[in-house]
């Protein structure tokens, strides 16, 4: 009997061990099949509309030219090249490598940027956590050449991130770093090609056989630099949890192994903190079943069904701080917020903080501007959806896609955004005071007989209604007879 209550015992503690190995199984697998069962756009991504991030790190201290000043000093004949050897002696001397002790961030303070973004009217932001260079900007474990081991010897990712955390805003992490591994080094021919940052070069640095330099610069086993990326992606998403990874091009790069195991472990481990994450791709390089397409300073030119993000810079011709960096007004970048939204995107713009951490003055003047603009205004651009049509006037978008040319945009322009009964049409100009506007889009030759019934219009930022006609060729009003704003101004059309 006594043997029978032992086997009896045996087998139900073998039962609980059974039960205790036995894990749960994520939710999302590591293919595209399953990874498409996750809402690829986030509630929060769909109403934020703007977002503000920084190119930062390393690539700031030479602040010459742009923000591929890394890879240009590296080829003879350019001109970075022959402003290094004027300033700091040959590549081979002194190479990208050597300014990493010059990056100091010395007054980099990570509550008065999540300050000034917020203040700005961003919704998610973040920074740069490793650009083309091999640079990371937190304490990486897998990446010697990091912002905690040299350098300011800081985790200024970190501290920002728990800076705009405390500003309930949503955090931004970029990598760019797909684009730092060499792929030609016994291919002479293919040394300048762009798809690898760093050009190989027997004569420079970034032929180093040195482990240390090798890992800056590229120049390491395909499969290592492959499970780097992956290792270091999910660093940040353990330390930092961002709520947006957004990936710069040629991560076609990596295989799609790697890629799919990166989706599932960012998926999951949102799940596990019970948040919604979005992650964005260039050109098709991920599936738009689990991914945003990103039109680095582009746009579409038509409402899309898909949600999908803008970058673009504030300043003019380089992404990270130079010494003659230009800037937009912030009445181009409303302009292009306004042009985004009404077409289903969100906007998330660039600033170039110097070495030392320090965003210079004109840059925040900007910034500000366009969030005095959003504090009257945000009602039409937070949490608004797209209407019937986009916009109207006389400025045309020809084609869709990244890198577009300049579009200067005039007052009989106009952006089309709606909340549920509400259409707000933004005016992107002032066309004077006290003169006539008709809004064409309230015709039946654009919505058929799907013409709203309008009860009430007034303008943001202005009191009282505005009086209004509507008849077969659309809705009619004047402009207040003081000025409402330069830059642009938002009808608020309230309908039954």
């Amino acid at each position: 009997m006594k043997k029978i209550i032992y086997l009896l015992m045996g087998l139900t503690t073998m039962g609980c061990a059974i039960k205790k190995e036995k894990k749960e199984q994520p939710k999302y697998q590591a293919n595209w099949e399953s990874l498409s069962e996750y809402e690829a756009a986030a509630d929060w991504f769909k109403d934020a509309k703007f977002g503000i991030y920084a190119h930062w790190g390393v690539m700031s201290v030479p602040a010459y030219a742009n923000d591929w000043y890394a890879r240009n000093m590296h080829i003879e004949g350019t001109d970075e090249y022959k402003h290094h050897v004027e300033t700091y002696g040959e590549p081979s001397a002194f190479g990208y490598h050597d300014f990493v002790p010059m990056f100091k961030a010395e007054k980099f303070d990570a509550d008065a940027w999540a300050d000034l973004f917020e203040k700005s009217g961003a919704k998610f932001a973040g920074l740069v956590a490793e650009h083309h260079d091999g640079w990371s900007n937190w304490g990486s474990k897998i990446n010697p050449w990091n912002a905690v081991n040299m350098g300011p010897k800081r985790d200024v990712y970190g501290e920002l991130s728990k800076a705009i955390h405390k500003k309930n805003m949503k955090l931004v992490a970029s990598f760019h770093i797909a684009r730092n591994l060499q792929l030609y080094k016994d291919e002479p021919e293919n040394w300048l090609k762009s798809i690898s940052y760093f050009p190989y070069n027997p004569n420079m640095p970034t032929s180093s056989e040195d482990p240390l330099l090798a890992k800056m610069y590229g120049n390491i086993p395909k499969e290592t630099f492959y499970k780097d990326w992956l290792g270091q992606l999910k660093e940040v998403i353990d330390n930092y949890s961002p709520d947006l990874i957004y990936f710069d091009s040629q991560t076609q790069k990596i295989p799609e192994n790697y890629k799919n195991e990166f989706a599932a472990y960012y998926f999951n481990d949102a799940v596990a903190k019970n948040k919604q994450v979005v992650f964005t791709h260039k050109e098709g390089e991920f599936p738009k079943t689990v991914s945003l397409e990103d039109f680095e300073k582009g746009r579409m030119n038509k409402i899309t069904k898909d949600f999908w993000l803008t970058d673009e810079t504030v300043s003019v011709g380089s992404w990270s701080y130079t010494n003659t960096l230009g800037l937009k007004k912030a009445d181009e970048i409303i302009h292009i917020l306004a042009d985004i939204v009404s077409k289903n995107g969100a906007l998330m713009l660039n600033v170039s903080p110097m070495a030392d951490g320090t965003i210079p003055q004109n840059q925040q003047d900007v910034l500000l501007e366009i969030g005095a603009w959003l504090k009257i205004n945000g009602e039409a651009i937070y949490g608004s959806r797209t209407w019937d049509v986009f916009g109207e006037g006389p400025t045309k978008q020809e084609k869709s896609g990244m890198f577009l040319d300049k579009i200067t945009y005039t007052p009989h322009d106009i952006r089309y955004t709606r909340k549920k009964n509400t259409i707000y049409a933004i005016v992107l100009g002032w066309p004077g005071n006290n003169m006539p506007i008709t809004l064409t889009s309230f015709t039946t030759k654009i919505l058929g007989d799907n013409i709203p019934n309008i009860k009430r219009v007034s303008i943001l930022g202005h009191k009282g209604e505005v009086p209004f006609l509507l008849d077969t060729n659309g809705v009619h009003f004047k402009t207040p007879e003081q000025k409402i704003d330069d830059k642009a101004f938002v009808v608020k059309i309230e309908t039954k």
